[in-house]
């Protein structure tokens, strides 16, 4: 899956660390659906009578174990942490300007999930970008808070996962940086 498709735009070419790479205990791991884990062991188990390798990956923030079978964890977007690197890109893109679609609610939602699973934090950050001015002024409808939230859920979760804070600090720098003038 070198390329992954986004709803409503061009293939992006994945630059995070190689989704798919060879994965060991003890990795912090970013799951594209739901947000960072550990993963805490890697075993070989018998199912219908196959013997199957699973990535054990451990979600403690929502008391969630993933059984992942590691033939499938490049298709799914199972991936380390990002670089810091990648981080400091993704905290730029939230300094830039909001892009306003004339695109129907229902299309432009579909789009925005698709960016959220996409698993990028460059993507992620695009849509607490795109909904985050309206979510500080409280202009935004449920469905519009409920997208941006989960956005924000995944891009803190990361943020806080690769710069060693909490996640209520993440947030807040995240905020920080939607409210930083436009230059």
């Amino acid at each position: 899956m070198a390329n992954r498709h986004v709803y409503g735009s061009v293939p992006r070419a994945w630059t995070a660390e190689v989704a798919g790479e060879v994965l060991c205990a003890g990795d912090r791991v970013m799951h594209p659906a739901h947000g960072v884990g550990r993963v805490s062991h890697i075993a070989v188990e018998d199912v219908s009578g196959f013997s199957l390798e699973f990535v054990h990956v451990a979600f403690d923030e929502v008391q969630l174990t993933l059984r992942v079978p590691s033939d499938k964890v490049r298709s799914i977007g199972l991936r380390r942490v990002a670089s810091p690197v990648l981080i400091g890109e993704a905290l730029a893109v939230l300094q830039g300007r909001p892009r306003s679609a004339k695109v129907v609610w229902v299309r432009r939602a579909q789009e925005y999930q698709g960016k959220i699973n996409s698993g990028d934090p460059r993507v992620v950050a695009e849509v607490v970008r795109d909904l985050g001015r309206n979510a500080i002024a409280g202009v935004q409808s449920y469905s519009e808070r409920a997208i941006y939230e989960t956005a924000l859920d995944r891009l803190a979760c990361e943020v806080a996962a690769v710069e060693g804070i909490e996640k209520a600090a993440a947030i807040v720098r995240i905020n920080d940086q939607l409210i930083a003038p436009d230059i």
